[in-house]
């Protein structure tokens, strides 16, 4: 995969015991783009540039995804935030900004309860907290409808060989398909991530991290109380998103004990940094480089 920019690096880091393909940009203050599924580092094309004007800018394909390393398990939440947790470490930095959309903003979400200490600032991106999702499924219908799919990943090995079978058709629907926004996504972008998509081992991968957010032995967990987010957090999202219900933003002021903004993206749909990239990369600018002083809140 040729970067977009000549002065991007592709990189390899390892941490956590695996080693993670990485797309590196500009200097200064540490920010990590954690992609969602089926995507990988190519979803964060128009951000990092953008961002590596005023950061530096590293950009990871997720355990599992295009060129990382894809071993058969550690697709848990506590793993992949580890991962990040290392990769910040290993980059030669205390903290970093995070940001995530969609699975990575599951792991942002973790990252930022559970290694508060490592991060600046955190930005989510139409990905509710896990634990909140999980809840809503379970006594929302319109969110069940809307994630059926996650449902259907719960069965081991089929899920996988049905998407294999029709990778061209589901990479298109999924994308352009799903987008409110359907200029966001060309011919030859969904041919990209259907490549990234064909390299052995991704689609079990990718499968297995719904396997392991819904595993039976989590669910007593996210039952528990919502532990809060202590750093200021921003959190974009597109209105028409297909896969996620409005309500899943409601009330995340109660899970936030420090500077909360959140945005809603009209006519915008799941895969906002790709549909609306101007607007989220304006967002993600003022919040990562205002201090907390300056950040109003919601």
């Amino acid at each position: 995969m040729q970067s977009l920019d000549s002065e991007q690096q592709h990189i390899f880091v390892e941490t956590n015991n695996i080693r993670l393909h990485c797309v590196s940009q500009g200097e200064g203050e540490l920010v990590v783009l954690l992609h969602g599924f089926p995507e990988f580092w190519y979803s964060w094309r128009h951000q990092i540039p953008a961002l590596a004007r005023h950061f530096k800018v590293v950009v990871p394909d997720l355990r599992g995804y295009n060129d990382s390393d894809k071993p058969a398990s550690g697709y848990d939440l506590d793993t992949l935030s580890a991962d990040i947790r290392g990769l910040i470490d290993r980059l030669g930095y205390k903290k970093a900004h995070i940001v995530g959309h969609d699975c990575g903003g599951a792991i942002a979400w973790h990252l930022a309860q559970k290694f508060p200490e490592k991060l600046n600032r955190l930005a989510i991106l139409n990905a509710p907290h896990p634990q909140r999702l999980v809840q809503e499924m379970a006594s929302n219908l319109d969110q069940l409808r809307r994630s059926w799919h996650i449902l259907a990943f719960q069965v081991p090995g089929i899920p996988e060989w049905l998407i294999r079978q029709n990778l061209k058709d589901f990479v298109q629907n999924i994308f352009q398909g799903q987008a409110i926004r359907k200029g966001a996504f060309s011919a030859e972008e969904t041919k990209i991530y259907q490549t990234a998509l064909e390299k052995p081992g991704v689609l079990a991968a990718a499968m297995n991290y719904y396997q392991q957010m819904f595993h039976p032995q989590r669910l007593w967990h996210w039952g528990q109380k919502l532990e809060p987010v202590t750093v200021p957090t921003l959190v974009l999202w597109g209105e028409e998103d297909t896969f996620l219900s409005h309500t899943l933003v409601e009330g995340l002021d109660r899970l936030i004990t420090a500077p909360f903004k959140l945005k809603l993206i009209p006519n915008c749909g799941h895969w906002i940094q790709q549909e609306a990239p101007q607007t989220v990369n304006r967002e993600l600018l003022n919040f990562l480089r205002n201090s907390s002083h300056s950040f109003a809140l919601a």
